[in-house]
């Protein structure tokens, strides 16, 4: 069951990401914010995806190197490149065996700034999918943050923890009020 969740998880944020390219222009997707370390949507996007493609290399190794992630380009300044990705992703994600998400799996990232060598710890393929669509949703909060700056609308609840939805939807059922 735990297992059905988070790939369940994985294909709603995969599915708000396609839901906000197909919401932007080119222009808004690959334009350059100052005010956000002159960063772009299509940087932000591909950083996310990256992760996912990371996991998916991972299913044929036993280690999830985050570190080398592929970085495509295309990814961040063609929309429709991004779209494919995406959508290649959640085809790729949809494929994976509830028993293949309590496999164990070494994963190595750098966490010091001043350490030449990535540390390896173990973890499961199921955790490293929920820290994706959880890193996923903290880029998604910054994309939204950018999109305003740009006035570009983003999708109701796009960027917001699931967590923090369902915490403001108890408090707008105890005071409606507040809903507004």
């Amino acid at each position: 069951m735990n297992e059905t969740r988070i790939l369940h998880g994985v294909a709603e944020v995969l599915r708000q990401g396609e839901t906000l390219l197909r919401a932007l222009d080119d222009a808004a997707y690959t334009q350059r914010l100052p005010a956000a370390f002159n960063a772009s949507v299509g940087g932000h996007y591909r950083h996310c995806l990256d992760h996912f493609q990371s996991l998916l290399v991972a299913l044929d190794a036993d280690e999830v190197n985050y570190d080398h992630r592929q970085r495509d380009p295309r990814i961040e300044t063609e929309r429709d490149f991004a779209v494919n990705e995406t959508r290649r992703i959640f085809r790729g994600c949809e494929g994976i065996a509830d028993q293949w998400l309590t496999r164990s799996i070494m994963v190595r990232t750098k966490v010091s700034y001043g350490d030449e060598t990535a540390p390896s710890m173990p973890s499961t393929f199921g955790r490293e999918l929920m820290y994706a669509v959880a890193h996923a949703i903290h880029h998604y909060a910054l994309i939204g943050v950018m999109c305003g700056l740009m006035g570009v609308p983003v999708p109701a609840g796009f960027g917001v923890a699931p967590s923090t939805l369902q915490h403001q939807a108890g408090e707008a059922k105890k005071d409606p009020a507040s809903a507004r």
